[in-house]
C-alpha cells in the first residue's frame, strides 16, 4: 500500500470539486465493490484528451504546466477500469470503465455518465486491459451492481478516518518492551 504514494505514482488533480469531492465519492464506490466481489482490481491513470477549437473547429491537446520551472503536466481527465471476479475460475467478470474530466464536477452528476466502453479507454491511453478476456465472461458492471456514488462531505470523511484510525490503535495490542 506504501508503494502507491510513491511521487512516481502521482498526478495532479484539482482538489475542491473533483479529488476531495467526487473522485473521492467514486474511490469509495470501488472500495464498496469488495462486499460484493472477491477481487476487485482497478486501473486507474491520466488521459491527455483532445478537445475541438471553437476558434477553427479542429481537434487539439491542450492542458495545463505547473512547477518551478512549469514542468508537470496536468492530466484533462483520468480514467478507472474496474474488473469485479466472482471468484470462480473461469467465472464472469464485471467490467466497467470510467473518465473523468480533471474539472470540478456536481455531487448531483450521475456516475453512469462517465461509463464508457472498455475499448475507448484503451485507444485514448494506448493500454490493452480486457483484450484476452473472453465476450463471454463479461458482465457490464453497472447492470450488476448500481453504480452510483454516496456523497459525504470532506470533513465528515475526515473525521470518520480519523475514528477509524483512532479505533484501529485501540485494537493494536500494547507494545512489548524488550527485556533483553
Amino acid at each position: 500500500m506504501d508503494d502507491t504514494f510513491a511521487l512516481s505514482n502521482m498526478c495532479p488533480q484539482v482538489g475542491d470539486g473533483f479529488n476531495r469531492d467526487y473522485w473521492a465519492h467514486f474511490e469509495d464506490f470501488c472500495r464498496r465493490l469488495t462486499a460484493r466481489y472477491p477481487s476487485v482490481r482497478i486501473v486507474t491513470g491520466p488521459l491527455y484528451l483532445p478537445r475541438r477549437d471553437p476558434a477553427d473547429g479542429k481537434w487539439r491537446v491542450s492542458y495545463e504546466v505547473i512547477g518551478n520551472p512549469p514542468n508537470v503536466a496536468v492530466p484533462t481527465h483520468f480514467y478507472k477500469v474496474i474488473f469485479g471476479e466472482d471468484g470462480r475460475v473461469g467465472g464472469d467478470v464485471a467490467l466497467g470503465a470510467f473518465v473523468l474530466p480533471n474539472t470540478p464536477i456536481s455531487n448531483d452528476k450521475p456516475l453512469q455518465d462517465f461509463e464508457v466502453p472498455v475499448e475507448a479507454v484503451e485507444r485514448a491511453s494506448g493500454l490493452e486491459f480486457a483484450t484476452k478476456l473472453p465476450d463471454t465472461r463479461r458482465k457490464s458492471l453497472c447492470k450488476e451492481v448500481s453504480c452510483s456514488i454516496l456523497v459525504k462531505d470532506y470533513k465528515d470523511r475526515q473525521r470518520s478516518f480519523g475514528q477509524l484510525v483512532q479505533s484501529d490503535r485501540k485494537q493494536l495490542p500494547a507494545p512489548r518492551e524488550d527485556v533483553s
